[in-house]
């Protein structure tokens, strides 16, 4: 009769939607009722004899082993959380109630899988996430890593990168990418045959699996960088179109990728994609109040600030910086005679020519008009202030070749340099515009070094004018 009521129990506890857990005091399964195969994909002769803590998700396993040391220590534990593995590779949230049993010296424990309702609860706390993150974070960088932290908080998320898509360029970019393995790819065209690509194109999600591989379009190609085992991509729709994708991707069999997994993403998807357009559009506006519309060169207000942080950077150093004032040769006859919208492309190419004739340390600005200022950062003496508007003015006498039109213009210059022409911003910028007025009054095509201070006489010694032959008309 005793062993007749064993087995009913046995029964009775292999009915429960809950899994019965008993552990050994050296964390080996003893017993697990059949719910455990629901649970955790294994059978209970697989899951008798192995070690526990082997099936916690490794970032759980340091807080699962104190809480088991607790019971141990006869401190009963409700409703502990903790992850696992199952068999299958997904990764499931589990609630524990367990107690130790002395006597018996095993450990008796309850389990129920609540890995929906975890999913449920993070799915909307991702939503606030992301909105609080659109508000809150600095610039794009800070709102990429950000959106990582809350995906990460959903579905494992080690290799994650995002995947954004500028149409006018028809370039592919990798704004922020995280992997164990590869750097973040160059930037690329759409029809690249890119995994990620493809989502973009398709503006469908993606998930790969050694079990299920999908046939994908012509268009994608061999997988660039390490492949992976699991690769899931979703695209970033907004009211523009898709506008970029989220990829998390797995090398390793104890992290894989679902469906559910998929659905995840998707259903934050479209709030990221929101949360990045308003990131872009402040990035965007706060870029046009400090630049020039036209060239996307530093307008005047811009410029200042990095003359004024220059000046106190080089008055530290004991250095000099030079300022180089430019106005266009000519320029009016172009817009007259072709134009405005040639005069603007004139411009832009202006700014180009004027930016292979610099280093990236200085600041090239348009302040009006088809006046260009120059700030070299830190020079060592004078005439490497003139070896550069040289440069500058050779650069601009070559013809331009714009919208099937062939334009010939030369520019003035004007030089200062601090210390020798003032020790503030406006006696530096009074100074190179006087001596390119100068040098334009002389006809143009040429630079000119401001005088020294005191020097009453403006052509004095301290002139250094250059002038080239220069092709009379506009051709």
């Amino acid at each position: 009769m005793e062993k007749n009521a064993h087995a009913s129990l046995l029964n009775v506890m292999d009915l429960l939607l809950d899994a019965i857990c008993v552990v050994d005091v050296h964390g080996h399964f003893v017993f697990v009722s059949a719910a455990c195969e629901r649970i955790f994909g294994y059978t209970p002769d697989e899951m008798i004899g192995r070690q526990m803590i082997d099936m916690v998700f490794p970032e759980d396993r340091a807080k699962t082993l104190q809480a088991a040391s607790m019971v141990m220590d006869g401190h009963m534990q409700m409703h502990f959380e903790n992850r696992y593995v199952r068999k299958d590779g997904q990764v499931i949230h589990i609630s524990w109630s367990a107690r130790w049993s002395e006597a018996d010296q095993l450990r008796i424990a309850v389990a129920r899988d609540v890995t929906e309702l975890k999913r449920a609860e993070s799915m909307q706390a991702a939503l606030h996430n992301i909105s609080e993150a659109a508000h809150s974070a600095e610039d794009l960088l800070a709102l990429f890593r950000r959106i990582h932290q809350i995906i990460g908080n959903l579905l494992p998320a080690n290799n994650f990168f995002v995947a954004l898509y500028d149409e006018i360029k028809d370039e592919l970019s990798f704004p922020y990418y995280v992997d164990e393995h590869d750097d973040s790819p160059a930037p690329r065209k759409l029809d690249s045959g890119t995994l990620s690509a493809e989502v973009i194109r398709s503006g469908q999600p993606l998930l790969l699996t050694p079990d299920s591989k999908p046939s994908l379009h012509e268009r994608v190609g061999p997988v660039v960088g390490k492949e992976s085992l699991d690769w899931l991509g979703v695209p970033l729709t907004s009211q523009k179109g898709v506008i970029g994708a989220l990829v998390v991707q797995s090398y390793s069999g104890d992290v894989r990728y679902t469906e559910q997994d998929e659905v995840l993403l998707q259903f934050v998807s479209t709030q990221i994609a929101a949360a990045i357009e308003r990131k872009q559009t402040e990035t965007w506006l706060r870029h046009i109040a400090r630049h020039d519309v036209l060239t996307d060169l530093p307008n005047r207000g811009l410029f200042n600030d990095r003359l004024l942080a220059a000046l106190a950077r080089t008055q530290l150093v004991e250095d000099r910086l030079a300022l180089l004032y430019i106005d266009l040769d000519r320029f009016k006859q172009v817009n007259d005679t072709f134009g405005h919208a040639i005069g603007d492309l004139l411009l832009r190419e202006v700014g180009h020519r004027i930016g292979h004739c610099v280093r990236e340390s200085d600041t090239i600005g348009r302040i009006g008009g088809d006046e260009f200022i120059v700030l070299l950062n830190i020079i060592k003496l004078p005439e490497h202030a003139s070896m550069v508007a040289e440069k500058i003015r050779a650069s601009l006498s070559q013809p331009f070749e714009l919208a099937d039109q062939r334009l010939h213009i030369s520019a003035s210059l004007g030089i200062a340099i601090y210390p020798e022409h003032g020790d503030d911003k406006k006696q530096l910028i009074r100074h190179a515009d006087s001596a390119m007025y100068r040098a334009k009054k002389m006809g143009g095509n040429r630079f000119l070094m401001a005088p020294l201070q005191g020097d009453a006489n403006d052509e004095g010694r301290t002139d250094v004018t250059v002038q080239a032959g220069r092709s009379e008309g506009l051709n």
